[in-house]
């Protein structure tokens, strides 16, 4: 009996831990990318800084440097947010 109690506690701190924490995040995310609008500044999971320009379903079109890039949005990081200064310099 004490072996499930063991196992049961286990499974509570695993899940407080590790799957709580990770649902929480794709829960972020997923809000970050729907509320993505024209004109916000993103940084991608590759470090590009940019201006968004355009998007529909699935991708975005950024602006970096007087280039356009079409990203999915999957690949914008939703804890980074680019300020003007950090899209000038990386120009």
């Amino acid at each position: 009996m004490s072996f499930f109690i063991l196992i049961g506690g286990m499974f509570l701190i695993m899940y407080f831990f590790m799957i709580r924490p990770q649902v929480k995040k794709q829960k972020q995310a997923k809000s970050f990318r729907e509320e993505l609008a024209k004109g916000d500044k993103v940084v991608t999971i590759g470090g590009i800084h940019g201006k968004v320009v355009d998007m529909n379903d699935s991708t975005v079109l950024i602006q970096v440097d007087g280039a356009k890039i079409r990203i999915e949005k999957t690949a914008l990081n939703p804890a980074g947010e680019a300020s003007e200064e950090d899209i000038k310099a990386n120009a």
